[in-house]
């Protein structure tokens, strides 16, 4: 029996409802977030797949353009159908706001040593929902958690560890949201007067932040080291008069 015939026969003895999407070169399946820990759990207990590494847990962010985008990163659902929330009914575009877009992806990456196999499992989410914690299954998940929540502001259910893991602790927002700003919503300076580093609002007028780009039309009022202009008389090229 064919991997993807015993996956599907293991979730279907413990009644929970998987969809198989196209990864190139991977075996991958969409599952709803209530079906996420028992789905783990089997796959992880199974002895015949025996799946007991968990090697990768990511997110990824797909803003909504009026419709929800059910594609990224190389991955394509099989099917024409979007991935909506039940609320997602809508078709007048100014009632948009109400609707509660799936843009929160989370995929589990899992190992199977006995089979040297590997899994994509994908879990979408809006920002209202929350997903449960794989810590009591795979205990390497709190690492994963905390940082698509450092990145994203995915909650993991369970997982109450929400300290900052890539980001300063008074960092402010999710840096990898596809709206958030490029130049934050604050900065990090060092205060004189308080004779600390100060978190502060952004004030594009400090050094670092003055970009400078040299093009056809506007050129840096200073000189790049060996960048000086020649001063004298370039001479005319054979067969060229001036």
């Amino acid at each position: 029996m064919t991997l993807d015939k015993l996956i599907e026969r293991l979730a279907a003895k413990s009644s929970i409802l998987i969809t198989p999407i196209t990864v190139k070169d991977y075996l991958a399946y969409k599952i709803e977030p209530h079906f996420l820990l028992p789905f783990l759990k089997a796959l992880k207990e199974s002895e015949e797949l025996r799946f007991t590494l968990l090697t990768d847990l990511f997110g990824a962010d797909f803003p909504q353009n009026n419709v929800v985008n059910s594609v990224g990163l190389g991955y394509k659902e099989q099917g024409t159908k979007p991935i909506t929330n039940r609320r997602a009914t809508s078709n007048n575009v100014g009632e948009s706001k109400s609707i509660d877009y799936k843009r929160f992806e989370v995929v589990y990456n899992l190992l199977s040593l006995k089979l040297n196999k590997r899994l994509i499992i994908k879990v979408y989410i809006s920002e209202k929902e929350t997903i449960p914690s794989a810590m009591n299954i795979f205990s390497a998940a709190c690492w994963y958690e905390r940082e698509v929540y450092d990145m994203y502001g995915v909650n993991f259910e369970g997982n109450d560890d929400k300290r900052r893991i890539l980001t300063d602790y008074e960092f402010e927002g999710h840096p990898l949201r596809k709206d958030f700003p490029l130049t934050g919503y604050t900065q990090v300076k060092y205060d004189e007067k308080l004779k600390k580093v100060a978190h502060e609002s952004v004030d594009l007028d400090i050094e670092y932040r003055e970009f400078d780009f040299s093009s056809h039309w506007h050129s840096p009022s200073y000189v790049l080291p060996g960048d000086e202009k020649a001063t004298d008389v370039i001479p005319a090229k054979a067969g060229i008069q001036k």
